[in-house]
């Protein structure tokens, strides 16, 4: 039995649904292209506009291989574009997203290449100038019974980017997720995990260097975001971006006041008085204050924030489009008016597609207690259902009488003290509803715990599956890591998802036929 993958529509907050939807102000956003005509011309702009040594620049941060550099290459000296995606490092390569951030490009890529004859590469934008550790240093697994968090502590201070924070020693939540892996078909991942996450390594590194060897089989290239390579090809966006501090300051608070006009809220806060770059010299990454920006002389230690890193990022790569997420999709709108104030081009983005995994173990627990994945999105929801209908159905319905005698006494009382016109307010009425009504459901919650308790295995395997589908209460593609999925199934599932990706590009690329298929929520691959 192979695992099911159905394609699930892209949800996050409400900016991105309006994008997605064509309803956001068409001003904030650089135009998504939609249909083939329009997508040539956007690779034809941005071939056109980019210079023929951007890839011999770039090419130690990229230090690509295989397939990945003659993919690559094919785009090199103004032959082609790019399209990427990215993400900040996560525990042992994160969690499913990441992989499906990765296939959303190769499957984009490969459909602009193929319709339109230009050549287009695949890029993930591994951005290990991060400081995020917390997310950086935890992943979950699934386990029987539930889901487990892998968390790794850090030696040295907090606010080191992600490429110069010591992984460690993590063998021991190396070993946790072999185990959850548990049969395997393809040890290939498992395996690269042992080569690259060593004691010596960082968490940065680790991470490049397992997605490298991962991806570059499929024709992914990765970008390390650290490297002095790409620090040293963004350093005239940079500058520009301190020189102009101000004026992208003001820039962007006009955006986040249209936003909030609108009625959204700015995926990133504005923070008064610092600029978009960050200054890593003193170890820790920290924001140049607006007034010392202008003064301050580009070096090798400064980055982009959040914002203004897409904007570096098409200024280069040849980049058709960013291939994201909700919160990128939403914080792209605040991106566009500093690309604006620099006089470079704005960066595009398109949503990436999204998928749960369903697997077969999983499956069989779902059908045999008739439940739906969503249905486990509650933490107690399923179980409280489950252990109901375990009861004896005698108990049930004379609990459920006697809820029904119990609103109609009260009922009665209640008119009765109205009519009679008793020295009673109508409050110590409603307290005495109220007080009888917890008292049954305290009685009946009893019941639950009891009938939970005694179907144990039952509630375990409906553990299992929230462990599997909405690990530690989080969605899957948010929080699993796709490592032990990978290994269990091999290419099978890797090629059931580059297939669902490759719907999700048709669309894309507008045809409305894949654009139907996404919309039917019950599109599924891999059952047999």
């Amino acid at each position: 039995m192979n695992p099911r993958v159905i394609t699930q529509p892209l949800t996050g907050n409400p900016l991105a649904a309006a994008v997605i939807s064509g309803a956001a102000p068409s001003g904030w956003f650089e135009p998504q292209p939609h249909d083939v005509a329009a997508w040539r011309d956007r690779l034809e702009a941005v071939r056109a506009d980019f210079g023929n040594d951007w890839l011999a620049r770039l090419a130690p941060s990229f230090d690509a291989t295989g397939n990945a550099k003659q993919r690559l290459d094919s785009v090199a000296g103004g032959k082609g574009v790019v399209v990427t995606t990215g993400q900040q490092p996560g525990l042992f390569g994160g969690p499913v997203y990441t992989l499906s951030k990765a296939l959303s490009a190769l499957a984009l890529a490969d459909s602009l290449q193929e319709a339109t004859g230009i050549p287009v590469a695949p890029v993930f934008w591994a951005a290990t100038d991060d400081t995020d550790f917390k997310e950086a240093s935890s992943t979950a697994i699934a386990v029987p019974g539930g889901a487990q968090l892998l968390r790794i502590d850090h030696s040295e201070p907090l606010g080191l980017p992600m490429a110069s924070m010591p992984l460690g020693d993590v063998s021991s939540e190396l070993e946790a997720l072999e185990r959850s892996a548990g049969s395997t078909i393809d040890r290939t991942p498992l395996d690269l995990l042992e080569k690259f996450y060593t004691s010596d390594a960082t968490i940065g590194s680790s991470y490049v260097a397992f997605l490298r060897a991962l991806f570059a089989p499929l024709g992914i290239a990765v970008i390390d975001a650290s490297h002095s390579a790409t620090r040293a090809a963004a350093k005239p966006v940079i500058s520009a971006a301190l020189k102009k501090a101000d004026q992208i300051a003001t820039a962007v608070s006009a955006r986040n006041r249209e936003l909030e006009a609108a009625g959204f809220t700015p995926q990133v806060q504005d923070v008064p008085g610092l600029s978009l770059v960050f200054s890593a010299a003193s170890g820790g990454r920290k924001r140049i204050p607006i007034k010392a920006a202008a003064k301050r002389e580009p070096s090798d230690d400064l980055g982009p924030n959040v914002l203004l890193r897409p904007v570096v990022e098409r200024a280069i790569l040849p980049t058709a489009t960013y291939i994201g997420g909700p919160a990128e999709i939403a914080y792209f709108a605040q991106s566009a008016p500093i690309a604006d104030v620099l006089e470079v081009a704005r960066p595009a983005i398109v949503p990436r597609w999204s998928a749960t995994i369903i697997e077969p173990h999983v499956e069989a627990i779902l059908e045999k207690l008739y439940l739906l994945p969503e249905d486990l999105r509650d933490p107690h929801e399923a179980e409280a259902r489950v252990a109901r209908s375990r009861l004896p159905k005698r108990v049930v319905d004379e609990l459920s009488a006697a809820r029904t005698v119990l609103d109609e006494a009260i009922a009665a009382l209640s008119n009765a003290i109205a009519e009679e016109k008793a020295p009673v307010a109508p409050a110590v009425t409603g307290g005495l509803r109220a007080n009888l009504t917890r008292r049954f459901d305290r009685f009946e919650r009893r019941l639950i715990a009891a009938a939970k308790k005694e179907n144990a295995d039952v509630m375990q395997q409906i553990g299992t599956a929230r462990g599997s589908l909405y690990p530690l209460g989080k969605p899957q593609e948010r929080s699993l890591n796709f490592v032990p999925l990978l290994t269990r199934y091999g290419p099978i599932l890797r090629d059931e998802m580059l297939a669902g990706a490759r719907d999700h590009a048709a669309s894309l690329l507008g045809d409305s036929k894949s654009s139907r298929s996404l919309e039917e929520a019950g599109t599924a691959r891999g059952r047999t």
